[in-house]
């Protein structure tokens, strides 16, 4: 018998007739002989619908309030998955967040799972009940509903996976697995059978939609086994551990690593860049710039300071989510007498570009052949970051698809048959 956390997403519960496909899905699962948790996001859009509400209401809307009125969409998906396994005869129920309890911390909107309380849950598994678990949500300590953030649901199954000491945790997307890159881009795009989790944590981090980052990392601390699949695969479709999509793992169960140079490109269009020029060239001039930005928790990711024309002077570029750009402009200006600044000026209209793969590590060139190929299609590169196993590099959004597919065959990573 076999523990098994199975992840849906809003697509897949966008509607009765596929929440009744998930219940097929599930019940084959439990006729397997498998013990199953399900954890569930609202349907699709529902969110936002709800969001929407609650900036309607009032624009200084209490975060505690906010977090009443979005929870409730993976409530109805809960109870109305619980009901479609009751009417195909599988024994299930709901479990909100409050209830078993999932606890978290009270940063409303945006908190972070504590731990979670199994005693029920074990004893509801244990008499062969499906237990169906809303994501996203959870309770505080004091008493108070809360909600993991926007992609949270990803969170929440992996957190589960971890408590219950699943063998899998099993993510149903609108997609077959992770890829080598968007095959929207690249119709010769690769389906990849086994990502560690370094390298998926990098891929999500630098704009890959697949899974959330925050559930990523916590199945790399956690040693959680996950794999992504497509929930829409037809009722006929093989069983998960049959047919997999592609396996989130730790390095040792990826026997060829070290041959793999690169796992995936990942491009990222919600990037906005901001160069301060004239910054005074002093100790602690550009501790300054970030100290305002990191008090309005505003995540700064490529930096690159130059020396400016004027003597004893520098300009300094650097850039942070599009969706922040214009608190970062109001906390800078509200800075720029204590950073000496002469003027402020961003851009949107850039993409970030990122290779990844574990491959770097024991493999010079990686960021020679990047350059390179992007300098013989005329792409200029405005900014680069880089760590162990991922660089990335800013360049205008005009050419993010032909950037992603020049690198795509550069670094061999085309399939043999286009798809």
């Amino acid at each position: 018998m076999a523990r098994i956390v199975m992840k849906f997403g809003g697509t897949s519960m966008a509607g009765i007739e596929r929440i009744r496909s998930v219940a097929a899905r599930v019940k084959r699962e439990v006729a397997a002989g498998n013990q199953v948790a399900v954890v569930v996001s609202a349907m699709a859009g529902e969110t936002d619908r709800l969001v929407g509400f609650c900036r309607e209401a009032s624009s200084l809307y209490d975060p505690k309030e906010y977090d009443v009125v979005v929870s409730a969409g993976e409530q109805i998906t809960s109870g109305l998955l619980a009901i479609a396994l009751q009417a195909a005869g599988v024994p299930a129920r709901s479990w909100l967040g409050w209830q078993l309890p999932i606890a978290t911390s009270d940063a409303h909107a945006s908190a972070r799972i504590e731990g979670i309380d199994m005693a029920a849950l074990e004893t509801s598994l244990a008499a062969g009940e499906v237990a169906v678990i809303p994501g996203f949500q959870g309770i505080d300590a004091d008493g108070r509903v809360t909600t993991l953030g926007r992609g949270g649901s990803d969170t929440s199954a992996v957190a589960m996976a971890a408590a219950m000491k699943a063998d899998r945790c099993d993510i149903y997307t609108d997609v077959d697995g992770v890829y080598t890159t968007d095959p929207r881009i690249v119709p010769r795009a690769r389906k990849l059978k086994k990502v560690t989790y370094e390298e998926m944590l990098e891929l999500a981090s630098v704009g890959a939609k697949v899974l959330q980052t925050r559930s990523v990392g916590l199945a790399m601390k956690e040693g959680v086994r996950v794999q992504v699949l497509s929930s829409f695969t037809g009722e006929d479709a093989p069983m998960a551990d049959t047919l997999p999509g592609t396996m989130i793992v730790g390095e040792e169960e990826i026997a060829d690593m070290e041959s793999q140079l690169i796992t995936g490109i990942a491009h990222d269009k919600n990037e906005a860049k901001i160069t301060l020029t004239a910054v005074p060239d002093k100790p602690g001039a550009v501790a300054s710039i970030f100290e305002p930005l990191a008090a309005a928790n505003i995540n700064v990711d490529m930096i690159i300071q130059n020396i400016a024309h004027a003597a004893g002077s520098t300009d300094v570029t650097f850039t942070v989510p599009a969706a922040d750009l214009a608190r970062s402009i109001e906390a800078l200006n509200a800075a720029r007498e204590k950073i000496g600044f002469v003027s402020l000026v961003h851009d949107t209209r850039v993409a970030k570009i990122s290779v990844v793969g574990v491959g770097m590590r024991s493999h010079a060139g990686v960021a020679s052949t990047m350059f390179s190929t992007l300098g013989e299609r005329g792409i200029n590169i405005q900014a680069i970051s880089t760590s162990e196993i991922k660089v990335s590099v800013l360049i205008e959004e005009d050419y993010t698809e032909l950037a992603v597919r020049v690198l795509h065959t550069a670094y061999g990573l085309d399939a043999e048959d286009a798809a």
